[in-house]
């Protein structure tokens, strides 16, 4: 499913003239620098490629003829390759393997191009042949050079050799002669046809090797079957191996705007036909930019569609039949390991986003709060020191499954917060989002939806838990009148203790906050929020479940944005007066 919807995405990028797709046998690859070259085959310079940024020169990315798959011997590319294979030097300490390497390349190029009529062929065997490798290291900026990709150009053309039409007609003869020989029912097409022994590699996914992975591949004899070689074990056709790896590396390309990454987890995403949907889907699950660059039309876009599916609206002007993948992968040593698969419809896909970021929505701490908070950020809240490394890519998948399906959020989810409000006893707004999310999905699939589990605070609440969140932000601010500056509160001694085992605090605090009530200059104010919160508690309960330590943590951030929005309005009066 994952292949044949990745090979009905090439043909349609291929079939799109604005898109610059390769075709079987080519590549897209990172090129460094050019040599150019004049009709003698003399090298005249080495000219950079892409840009510099500092001190880094960054690759451009060119349309090549396909690498080949290296493990430890020597392959050579066809007009291109690193400077071991096309100039004999590079940067590591092994010059004999380097003059393999070189040799290899050169004797590639005359099996291929002996024969051919073609001025750019002929200059480019002059050079390989006229070649000193120890030529290299006199050449300038040697140090930048050694070791990157190049290509080759004739003095006074824009194009480079390798695009020349008759180098292009003879690399595709050459890889139709070397194709598979063995024919087998390719499990994409249903059709008998000649089968891909190794399939291209996937760049892209941050964790995998920098020469790429597999995402199909039998490289252990465990894995192998009947006596079948590699990929044999699964056939998939020579064509729809390229076809499938070269739409994957689109959507990874560096510059795509159909890839999110969080955590371990790379996800792209696309759909059957042009959708504007389709390149704006990383800013709706990760709209941090919107926050930052309000101005910017395509950003506004993004918002107000945003805005739309969060109220249950249908943005005019899509296509909500269109059929829509997501696919998320992470590495896996030599492969990559699919997270998740998800195939929806535009229309779907839009409305369960809505329903997440509905179901996020709380009172904001602070008016630079993100109102759409992307998954990257929320699911940071749940890792220790907020390190991204440190989110579960576990929960990542589960995640991302529950928001596009509109299923029950994971329960790890709710046990992730809650374990770093016990930790860092930090209930900030996102953490207040994600607890609320959890527990109204939760309660919704149940058909239960208590009143606590709202926007902002509700006092006629009942639930005891929610209560005695309300009432240890109380104590917390009746302490804090009392002590003004105070470097710690009692959130920061007992709040871990208070939201699990409140019979165990909960008497100790209050018979402490009444020293605080007496001290402060507005005592009173704090006394009679205390009583009306306490009016709806009978006792204290030993312990709370994981559920009621969630609602404890939203009576709490409910009541604490009450009480400061207060206090802001109260300042407000004053400097008006």
């Amino acid at each position: 499913m994952i292949l044949q919807a990745l090979n009905d995405y090439y043909h349609r990028l291929k079939n799109d003239q604005d898109i610059n797709i390769p075709l079987l046998g080519f590549s897209e690859q990172k090129i460094h620098f050019v040599l150019l070259l004049d009709r003698q085959g003399n090298l005249l310079q080495v000219l950079p490629l892409g840009k510099k940024e500092g001190k880094k020169l960054t690759p451009k990315l060119l349309i090549v003829p396909e690498p080949v798959k290296r493990t430890l011997g020597i392959a050579p590319n066809f007009m291109w390759d690193n400077t071991a294979y096309v100039l004999g030097r590079d940067k590591k300490d092994k010059p004999e393997r380097a003059i393999s390497a070189f040799n290899a390349f050169k004797k590639h190029h005359h099996t291929l191009g002996d024969e051919l009529d073609d001025e750019g062929m002929k200059a480019v065997l002059k050079f390989l042949d006229s070649w000193t490798p120890e030529n290299s290291e006199k050449l300038d900026h040697w140090d930048e050079i050694a070791g990157m990709n190049v290509v080759f150009q004739l003095d006074g053309e824009m194009r480079y050799i390798h695009e020349r039409p008759k180098i292009h007609e003879i690399w595709k003869e050459y890889v139709t002669e070397q194709g598979s020989k063995v024919f087998a029912t390719c499990l994409v097409s249903g059709e008998k046809s000649p089968v891909a022994r190794l399939h291209p590699d996937i760049k892209g996914i941050q964790g995998a090797q920098t020469k790429g992975a597999a995402l199909v591949s039998f490289n252990l004899n465990a894995f192998l079957s009947y006596g079948k070689d590699q990929n044999f074990n699964a056939p998939v056709s020579e064509k729809i191996a390229f076809s499938y790896t070269t739409a994957l590396n689109y959507l990874l390309s560096v510059n795509s705007r159909q890839k999110i990454r969080i955590g371990d987890t790379t996800t792209v995403f696309w759909t059957e036909k042009t959708s504007p949907i389709e390149f704006f889907m990383g800013h709706l699950l990760n709209p941090d930019e919107v926050e930052q660059v309000e101005d910017s039309g395509q950003l506004q876009q993004i918002r107000l569609f945003l805005e739309a599916v969060r109220d249950g609206k249908h943005p005019r002007d899509i296509d909500h039949e269109i059929k829509f993948f997501i696919l998320g992968l992470s590495p896996n040593a030599a492969r990559l390991s699919v997270r998740f698969w998800h195939v929806s419809t535009v229309g779907d896909v839009s409305a369960k986003i809505g329903q997440h970021y509905k179901d996020l929505s709380i009172e904001k701490s602070y008016k630079n709060d993100p109102e759409f908070p992307g998954v990257w950020r929320l699911l940071r809240e749940t890792a220790a020191q907020r390190k991204t490394e440190n989110i579960s890519p576990q929960l990542i998948g589960a995640m991302m499954r529950a928001i596009l399906t509109g299923a029950a959020y994971p329960q790890s989810l709710l046990v992730s917060v809650i374990n770093r409000l016990r930790a860092d006893q930090t209930v900030n707004y996102l953490r207040a989002a994600l607890i609320k999310a959890h527990l109204v999905r939760k309660f919704r699939m149940n058909n239960y939806y208590p009143m606590e589990v709202g926007m902002t605070l509700n006092q006629e609440a009942t639930n005891v838990a929610y209560r005695l969140g309300r009432l240890f932000a109380a104590l917390e601010k009746a302490q804090m009148d009392a002590v003004p500056g105070a470097g710690s509160t009692i959130k920061d001694r007992f709040y871990g203790t208070a939201s699990a085992s409140p019979r165990i605090v909960f008497p100790q605090l209050i018979r402490l906050a009444q020293h605080h009530i007496k001290k402060a200059e507005y005592g009173f104010m704090s006394d009679k929020l205390i009583e009306e919160i306490m009016q709806g508690i009978e006792e204290f309960p030993t312990h709370l479940s994981l559920d009621d330590q969630g609602l404890f943590a939203l009576g709490y951030y409910h009541q604490r944005r009450a009480i400061f929005t207060k206090t802001e309005e109260t300042t407000e009066d004053k400097k008006e007066d």
